[in-house]
């Protein structure tokens, strides 16, 4: 059996952006986070309840799309234990120096090409005056600002092939495989893995175009449903781009609201803490094709752009389409 909880869990996430000042605007007036620091073309930003300095790191660049998906391990131990794994599966890039904040961190790809970091020693986040809480028990004082999000949730990757991705998850890195999509010819197109007690931290759905290292979306946590329903209000206000939601997913049942930030990155709210993984021997679940199209959770249909757009984006020209049989897309089975 994989070793499992030698990641703690999904730590901070680096995402790209061509419109870098809207795209901080964003996160902080939309979604509630507060700037910690910022360094040449990346600007760094926290959720109010993250016990460590920070959730996303943004970085000016051509264009949108996800940079390096860094995870806490949790120890010296593992983290060394992971590492000699990931040499050992030829995917290692090599020891580098963290973000501020964070120490030595070890890079390398998922078979898809995503850049990850894998790191231990972390500098716990001490509010400024303004920013203390009056609940010692908080990290930071609660922004009442945009949608408030309370943490960073989870990360969806778009690949090639998901189910190498799932399992090098599984069985480099020690995930749990909690949910997962099997179409008719028994192929898988999207997979749900946690490293923790919370239902999935990472996703692997397949990208149509064929392309490699591609972003779906990240996902922040709310405390409530009514969270979401009032962040729909208030990206309506703030000119926000609603895609879909609010709804209910039939997969791991999260309460959603689907936006896009201005950099073009699809971006989650959602309440997904209710459903937990607790059983040592989860069994996962498959969730078949003629199950998917009958739509999310309370009958709405999946729409088109959740299966077609991602970042950073494809030239059709230069893509190399699944076949139809392969195709998520088809039947809208997610």
């Amino acid at each position: 059996m994989p070793p499992m909880h030698e990641i703690a869990h999904l730590a901070h996430v680096e995402l790209r952006t061509p419109v870098l000042d809207q795209s901080v605007e964003f996160f902080t007036q939309y979604l509630g986070l507060t700037v910690t620091g910022s360094a040449g073309d990346a600007v760094y930003l926290r959720t109010w309840d993250d016990y460590e300095n920070v959730s996303i790191k943004l970085v000016a660049h051509p264009t949108s799309g996800v940079g390096r998906t860094n995870l806490r391990a949790t120890g010296p131990d593992a983290l060394d234990r992971r590492v000699k794994e990931i040499e050992a599966s030829g995917h290692g890039v090599g020891w580098q120096d963290g973000d501020p904040g964070y120490g030595p961190t070890y890079v390398f790809t998922d078979p898809d090409g995503h850049e990850f970091g894998l790191y231990y020693e972390s500098e716990w986040y001490t509010p400024p005056a303004e920013l203390r809480p009056s609940l010692k028990n908080q990290a930071q004082a609660y922004p009442a600002r945009g949608a408030s999000v309370r943490r960073l949730d989870h990360i969806n990757f778009l690949g090639a092939e998901p189910v190498v991705n799932r399992d090098f998850m599984r069985d480099v890195l020690g995930a749990m495989v909690s949910e997962q999509i099997q179409l008719d010819d028994g192929t898988i197109a999207a997979a749900w893995t946690t490293f923790t007690n919370k239902s999935y931290d990472t996703v692997y759905t397949r990208d149509w175009t064929g392309s490699r290292g591609r972003l779906h979306h990240i996902a922040f946590a709310t405390d409530t449903r009514e969270d979401i329903l009032r962040a729909a209000d208030i990206a309506l206000e703030q000119g926000v781009f609603i895609e879909t939601g609010p709804h209910k997913h039939a997969i791991q049942q999260t309460f959603f609201l689907y936006v896009y930030e201005p950099g073009g990155n699809r971006v989650e709210l959602c309440n997904a803490g209710s459903r937990l993984v607790l059983a040592p021997d989860w069994r996962t679940v498959t969730w078949t094709e003629a199950e998917r199209a009958k739509g999310q959770a309370w009958g709405l249909q999946t729409i088109e752009s959740f299966h077609t757009h991602g970042t950073p984006p494809v030239a059709l020209d230069d893509a190399e389409p699944v076949t139809v049989e392969q195709d998520p897309i088809e039947g809208s089975v997610w």
